[in-house]
């Protein structure tokens, strides 16, 4: 087998190298996110910006778009200063622009469109993750959205990036290569990118985000059962079966310490794993 180019046998007794294809940060919680070329760290261990901000209803709780398909709907656009947003409702041409610290207003018309009350609550530098204990940026390899992508006749690579919502993607690796960045429980797997050192710690359990059209909100009829059994068939004989209580999880969830803030990771930047 080999790895990005290089047999297995010889990454297996040193250092592997790939490369940072791709940033992706979701500034507003379950909304559209943005590519961008490099993103620093945050003292909290996140991307700066990622899931910054988030819907929440009179009751407390977070308004996602796993449990509100209309947030899929809505368009946004922002700044590159990343104190703007624009939103836009699909197929209307209408769009309303705030700054992001009038999170009142926002909230208003939002609101408005979901027809109930929410707040817009802000978190630089922890975010809102759905994962409390690896909430460090998503890992994938571009290989392994494109084997996905083949599963599903009709959907492009672009739609499968937005379903997955992955943050960092990396090219050089083939499929399900991140699958070497876990092992056993409670065993954190390190890693590189450019000079930020990040921790592999397990698949991602997926929602029901990923079944629906992320423009139209629409289903993907049996999305879950044909992924789970193809990535089922699919899981490569060095990945730690033991880390799958299902079959629906990909990508890789990580952690980054403290020592990382204020480090920048950047498209182009070398990606450095040492597999067992």
């Amino acid at each position: 087998m080999s790895i990005g180019g290089v047999d297995s046998g010889f990454a297996r007794r040193t250092t592997l190298f790939v490369q940072l294809s791709g940033i992706r940060i979701f500034p507003i919680k379950s909304l559209d996110g943005v590519a961008r070329e490099e993103s620093r760290i945050t003292p909290g261990g996140i991307l700066e910006h990622d899931r910054e901000y988030a819907f929440f209803d009179e009751a407390g709780k977070q308004v996602k778009a796993k449990r509100n398909p209309r947030l899929h709907l809505l368009r946004t656009y922002f700044n590159p200063e990343m104190t703007e947003v624009a939103f836009r409702v699909e197929g209307d041409s209408a769009t309303a622009v705030f700054p992001l610290v009038e999170a009142g207003r926002i909230g208003v018309w939002v609101g408005a469109y979901l027809g109930f009350p929410v707040t817009l609550r802000r978190e630089p530098l922890k975010g809102f993750p759905d994962d409390t204990a690896a909430f460090g940026p998503t890992i994938v390899s571009a290989a392994s959205l494109a084997t996905v992508g083949e599963w599903f006749p009709g959907l492009s690579m672009e739609s499968i990036r937005r379903r997955f919502r992955t943050n960092l993607e990396v090219a050089g690796m083939e499929a399900f290569g991140e699958d070497r960045l876990f092992r056993g429980q409670g065993e954190n797997v390190p890693f590189t990118i450019g000079s930020v050192r990040i921790l592999g710690s397990y698949p991602c359990q997926r929602c029901p985000v990923p079944a629906r059209d992320p423009m139209t909100s629409e289903e993907f009829p049996g999305f879950l059962e044909t992924f789970s059994e193809a990535r089922e068939r699919g899981l490569p004989d060095w990945a730690d079966r033991s880390r799958f209580n299902h079959f629906y999880r990909f990508a890789v969830n990580t952690s980054i310490e403290a020592s990382e803030a204020g480090k920048t990771v950047r498209v182009g930047d070398p990606v450095g794993i040492t597999p067992r």
